[in-house]
């Protein structure tokens, strides 16, 4: 065994030699064993859930149990590489969970499908000409393979694949359920858009400019209702990356602003994309996570990404080129000193007084039409970036943000600008201020322009150092505050008063109310409530996603495909790849890989006005598209008139009446925390749009949230940095770790096939089987926590079973070896409390602590010797049935029922078995355990402390002196201070 702890196949199995018992349960035994239940399951369809209607009904409504259980696990992505140990951790977890309701008469929908658009498959595709719907098959086979022999209690009916006509059908037709649906504010939900037409046209609603909705010509009237919809077409800030010709997400771009296929340039520009109108569901999808039970790390995550705020939108004026050159009296005397406006949004308008300059984001629209024409006179070389003019600074600069990712221009520590040669003046004191461009500044939050209070802001003040600027404090800080750092607390105004209001003294909630009235009643601001959040970009450059179903009049208006011509299939092409452009020039256009399926990019439709040509949208959905609702297809995924069945529906997810609240949905939803925010906010959205328009009775798509943990492992570099096979690394701490009789360096981190450390699934279940590996992993420790792998470990979980074998199987002859006398006194009590304890841990999926009490009853009637039980091994048997199914059902077989487990019955413990007859105390003094009394359960404090002053040890320990305090913990301990 080498110290990496990465076992080869096989290794500490005492797999089986000539002198070994025939009957041993070996790795091969186990092998067999579960290959063979795994078929017999199958086809006996032992995991399929009934629905209450459809096709997927129970024969008999009869036999459906009453109480039901819909446990999920989330979307994996069928990648090339496969599985590695760390993947079926959440898995297994959920299947324990099944089985043990299942097994108490719960009817459980569990399945597992497979997010199967996206990149990878596509950039696979561009390098090997490989269809991406052939590679996705091919790794969804394989995938289902390696499931397959974990032994999970999966009912394959209800599985689906992204990908597949059948889902993505539903997808687009979700998708066009936004596209002609509205959010009604008053309301407080989405509405179809006819209805809003309706009322545009009755007159109740007005027109945005008053005109009568019949006056609009019939694109005018398209424009009005787009800017309603759910789902709509604007001009976005997005990445784009010539080089690969396509949009790409955040998480695709690196640190330094390169994207990460390829290593090409990445530029932030606006392109004409399909969004989603998530932000109008902001503030119900923050009230809502209350209402959820789900780890409070995550809802704050979520609450943190919405970013809702309260405070005001100011309006600054921009000074005239005239203005900003004469005094702040002489501007005053001009009839018209100012030649634009713009707003802020602040949390803090409290701090106005405090505002020395403003900044632009540099895609903020009104750059160009303010930027002076030349520096005004004693414009610091500074602010000049270099550049002999305003305009070509601004240029430059803009050009060099781009290149730079949101994430990158939040977080850089260092921070430049450049000066547009123009002045606002600041409402509150009307002093001139500057106007600077800054890329710290992003258009997507807020008004994409900041009113900088470098006294009271950490990001203003490295700003105005760099730039020196002035630094006015309006809070007071704490005493000792350093001169030189914003302080960021709170504490009574300051340098904050003009004629007409006086904020010093006053504490920030005060200050900042009044400070909103008065800007609201001089017409310079309103009060505002504001979000991070922004609408969802919902357009891919790519070929392997789904197609949006739209299509473009002659007018450049967007129109719905009519829902028999769904789903809408991909065309076939020759190239996957979208149109490669020159990496460096960032103003060129994207070629989507549609746009060569000539025959397909039109079409001829009679949408209502006559046969038509129209043009199909080139884009793609997104991969995010697919994940956000596949838990409803899952509850009926063989119907061909609806996504889902509304019985179906409310029958797995409906509302609960017996929990307060409830918002109904998923009853647990188990995967890792790297989906905390964008999918689980995303499916949110959709859910609640579906249940607003009817199609669905639940409000929220997962009522009760579990993030498993992951299992890391030990990763090795040589001298170049390079990893080498883990599973080849010999050593150990004291000595060190050597490969190929070279010096390594260890490190730890999380299992994945660049650090060269995987281990399969597959390599376990062949050198251990498939019970033990799923032992194994549930006895690692708590299910919510990452733990290391160690493959030296699993033969703990393996000895177990193997003991658990000899209580039932003769190794010597194969044959029952279980008594049917009844056991002692003692251990039909522990068997009881075993009982007891391992269901409870079950409920709360607490899988180690049920593993050691199953491990302390195998002991206990292992020690006594002799044949067991048969009412012990049977209940062992059933017990362990959850987490290790297969040798559970052959040993269930071999102690004479012909029928599976699976259904249970799982043993129920008996209440008057339950209470310890005798308790024991341990007994501290000064702190330390000295010694340990037995009493009867219900003995009174006194004879308990009297035991223990009693104990020789005690005694001796005491030496005849009287304790100063004894203190007994009822059924806990005893403390003797001497």
């Amino acid at each position: 065994m080498t110290s990496t702890d990465q076992a080869a196949p096989g290794a500490g199995t005492n797999a089986g030699t000539d002198t070994a018992p025939r009957f041993r349960y070996t790795p091969a035994l186990a092998n067999e064993i579960e290959a063979r239940w795994q078929d017999r399951w199958e086809a006996d369809r032992t995991f399929d859930a009934p629905n209450p209607a459809g096709p997927l009904a129970a024969a008999d409504p009869a036999t459906v149990p009453a109480h039901k259980l819909y446990v999920l696990d989330m979307f994996p992505y069928p990648s090339g590489a496969g599985l590695h140990v760390g993947h079926p951790l959440g898995y297994i977890g959920t299947d324990v969970l099944g089985r043990y309701r299942r097994m108490t008469g719960s009817n459980v929908l569990h399945t597992v499908g497979f997010d199967s658009f996206g990149l990878p498959a596509e950039q696979y595709a561009i390098r090997t000409g490989t269809h991406p719907a052939t590679t996705t098959a091919e790794n969804i086979a394989r995938y289902r393979s390696q499931l397959r022999r974990l032994g999970f209690a999966h009912d394959q009916r209800r599985s689906v694949a992204t990908s597949d006509p059948d889902f993505f059908h539903w997808t687009q037709w979700i998708f066009l359920q936004l596209f002609e649906a509205w959010y009604d504010r008053d309301a407080q939900r989405a509405r179809p858009i006819v209805e809003l037409s309706a009322e545009f046209a009755a007159g109740t609603r007005p027109t945005p400019d008053g005109r009568d909705w019949a006056a609009l010509t019939a694109v005018e009237q398209a424009a009005v209702l787009a800017d309603h919809r759910l789902a709509y077409i604007s001009e976005a800030p997005v990445n784009w990356c010539p080089g690969l010709g396509t949009v790409l997400s955040n998480e695709e771009i690196t640190a330094d602003g390169k994207s990460e296929i390829g290593n090409f340039p990445v530029f932030r520009r606006n392109l004409r994309q399909w969004m989603m109108r998530i932000t109008d569901y902001a503030d119900r999808l923050i009230d809502d996570l209350d209402r959820l039970d789900w780890p409070e790390s995550v809802k704050r995550m979520q609450r943190n990404w919405i970013g809702r705020s309260t405070g005001a939108e100011v309006t600054f004026r921009v000074l005239t080129e005239e203005a900003s050159g004469l005094s702040d009296e002489q501007a005053r005397q001009l009839a018209a000193p100012f030649t634009a406006q713009f707003d802020v949004y602040t949390t803090r308008p409290d701090t106005l007084f405090g505002a020395t300059y403003v900044v632009l984001a540099p895609e903020h629209p009104l750059v160009d039409e303010i930027t002076a024409a030349a520096w005004p006179s004693g414009t610091p070389e500074q602010w000049t970036g270099g550049a002999a003019t305003p305009a070509d600074a601004v240029r430059a600069y803009r050009r060099a943000a781009s290149h730079k990712s949101d994430l990158d221009r939040q977080e850089n520590k260092e921070k430049t600008g450049v000066f547009v040669g123009a002045f606002a003046l600041n409402p509150a004191n009307d002093v001139r201020i500057p106007v600077f461009v800054a890329d710290y500044v992003l258009m997507g939050y807020g008004t994409g322009a900041i009113m900088a209070v470098p006294g009271q802001d950490v990001r203003d003040h490295e700003f105005a150092t760099v730039f020196d600027l002035p630094v006015i404090r309006t809070v007071q800080p704490t005493p000792d505050f350093p001169e030189d750092q914003a302080f960021t607390g709170d504490g009574p105004a300051i340098n904050s008063a003009n004629c007409e209001i006086d904020l010093n003294g006053k504490d920030v909630a005060t200050a900042k109310a009044e400070m909103i009235g008065w800007l609201a009643d001089h017409g310079f601001g309103t009060p505002k409530t504001q979000y991070k959040l922004r609408d969802w970009l919902f357009s891919r450059q790519r070929y392997w996603g789904e197609p949006f179903p739209i299509v473009y009049d002659a007018d450049g208006v967007a129109h719905a495909l009519p829902e028999d011509l769904l789903p809408l299939t991909l065309p076939e092409v020759e190239d996957y790849a979208p149109t490669k452009l020159d990496p460096e020039d960032a103003e060129s256009e994207p070629t989507p890989p549609l746009a060569r399926a000539t025959e397909w990019t039109t079409v001829e439709l009679d949408l209502g006005e006559g046969v038509q040509t129209y043009r199909r949208e080139l884009n793609v959905m997104p991969q995010w598209a697919g994940s956000c609702w596949y838990e409803l297809r899952y509850l009926d995924p063989t119907n061909e008139k609806m996504f889902v069945d509304p019985e179906v529906e409310k029958y797995w997810m409906g509302k609960d009446p017996s929990r307060e609240n409830d918002t109904g949905g998923v009853d647990l939803y188990v995967g890792g925390v790297e989906h905390a925010v964008l999918h689980l906010l995303y499916s949110r959205f959709w859910h609640k749009v579906l249940f607003d328009l009817g199609h669905v009775s639940s409000e929220e798509p997962f009522r009760r949230l579990f993030n498993q943990g992951y299992i890391q492992a030990f990763a090795y570099t040589d001298a170049r940095g390079v990893y080498v096979p883990a599973e080849q690394v010999t050593g150990s701490e004291s000595e060190g770790f050597f490969f190929e009789g070279e010096r390594v360096n260890r490190e730890y981190g999380k299992m994945g096939k660049s650090l060269n450390n995987v281990v399969t699934p597959d390599e376990m279940c062949a050198a251990y089987g498939a019970d033990t590996f799923r032992m194994y992993e549930m006895g690692m420790g708590p299910l919510d926590v990452s733990r290391p792998w160690q493959t030296r470990d699993v033969v703990g979980s393996q000895r177990y079973l193997q003991r658990l074998w000899r209580i039932v199987v003769s190794e010597e002859t194969g044959e029952t070896v279980v008594t049917d006398a009844e056991p002692d006194e003692d251990t039909r009590k522990l068997l009881h409390r075993t009982v007891d304890g391992v269901g409870a841990d079950y409920a709360a999926m607490q899988y180690n602590t049920a593993i050691a009490k199953l491990i302390v009853l195998a002991n206990h009637v292992t020690k006594t010797g002799g044949q067991v039980s048969r009412e012990v091994a049977e209940a062992l048997v059933l017990m362990t049935a959850p987490l290790a199914p297969h040798i559970a059902e052959e040993l269930w077989s071999r102690l004479g029922h012909p029928t599976s487990l699976a259904h249970g019955p799982f043993p129920v413990a008996d209440p008057a078995l339950l209470v310890a007859d005798q308790v024991e105390y341990p007994i501290q003094v000064k702190g330390k355990v000295r010694s340990r009394i037995t009493v009867p359960a219900d003995a009174p404090a006194a004879d308990v402390e009297a035991a223990a002053l009693a104990d020789e040890k005690i005694v001796e320990l005491l030496a005849g002196a009287a304790p100063r305090k004894v203190v007994v913990v009822p059924g806990k301990m005893v403390s003797i201070v001497p």
